[in-house]
């Protein structure tokens, strides 16, 4: 397989990974409408980070590390649905920087990036997306290492590509939407985040 091909193909694998909507989709759309574009795609780039990350676990089979998050998925998961659940009462009782007189008009792309990053990386499970993925695409193992990172680097970009356009669209929607608008999408945000955070935790049960 020619290096072209073999990142086309992760880069695909990287948009598969992303766009199904959930928590993250959830929290990463509230932002750019809240907060502009910048914010929203640097959360994204939060998500695709982890993506790059089990993705590289997954292409170059390191089983010492799938198989610490896998024998502790259940409290990664805990801790993944009460930090969600923490942020979907943030993100509820958050004013829309439209809102703010005198403060900065962005939250914090440093903190987006990390919260989403950590909160994708509650999802052991996403290891074995992977892996399933890799398979029907049929993106073996690597031989050498700059194929292992052609593989990362094509999922990270496929992500970002994503979380680009979703930030994108975001913004186009959000200048034409008024403040008292946007305080509604972060209360719709928070009950949505809120109840994913419930049925998160309800499923460990």
């Amino acid at each position: 397989m020619t290096a072209a091909l073999l990142f086309l193909k992760s880069l695909i694998i990287g948009v598969a990974i992303a766009a199904p909507v959930g928590p993250v989709g959830i929290l990463c759309i509230q932002r750019t409408l809240a907060y502009g574009r910048r914010t929203g795609f640097i959360s994204g780039l939060g998500a695709a980070t982890a993506d790059a990350f089990y993705g590289l676990i997954a292409v170059t089979g390191l089983t010492m590390v799938s198989g610490f998050l896998l024998n502790h998925q259940f409290w990664i998961q805990v801790w993944g649905g009460v930090f969600l659940l923490l942020l979907g009462w943030k993100t509820f009782t958050s004013q829309p920087a439209a809102l703010k007189v005198g403060e900065p008009h962005t939250t914090s792309p440093v903190k987006g990036f990390l919260s989403v990053f950590l909160l994708t990386l509650t999802n052991p499970m996403t290891i074995l997306a992977f892996i399933a993925i890799f398979g029907v695409f049929r993106v073996a193992g690597p031989e050498d290492f700059l194929t292992a990172m052609m593989v990362v680097l094509g999922v990270f970009s496929g992500s970002a590509l994503w979380w680009a356009a979703l930030a994108l669209v975001g913004g186009w929607i959000s200048s034409r939407v008024g403040p008292a608008s946007l305080k509604m999408i972060n209360r719709a945000a928070g009950i949505v985040l809120t109840i994913f955070s419930v049925l998160f935790l309800i499923d460990l049960i």
